[in-house]
């Protein structure tokens, strides 16, 4: 069973608590197995590129691949904090 946005979002909520977060479904079937995440936290700030989407796949502890099949990743710092 795919994850839903809101176990997405929650996840990322708790990890992220600052974050601007929005959610689509990139692949167009609304399955929910196929998301783009735009995330904008501080906690990104002074990351490179690779270890923010490392934190996010942390924050969704191992669900990309199983129950989340494909994970579109945008993510940055707030633009005062880069």
């Amino acid at each position: 069973m795919p994850m839903s946005p809101d176990e997405i979002t929650a996840l990322l909520r708790s990890a992220f608590p600052d974050a601007e977060i929005e959610l689509s479904d990139f692949a167009g079937h609304g399955d929910d197995d196929h998301v783009k995440a735009r995330i904008i936290t501080k906690a990104f700030a002074g990351k490179s590129r690779v270890e923010q989407h490392k934190m996010v796949y942390a924050a969704l502890n191992g669900a990309v691949g199983g129950r989340l099949h494909a994970l579109q990743l945008e993510t940055s710092a707030p633009s005062g904090d880069l």
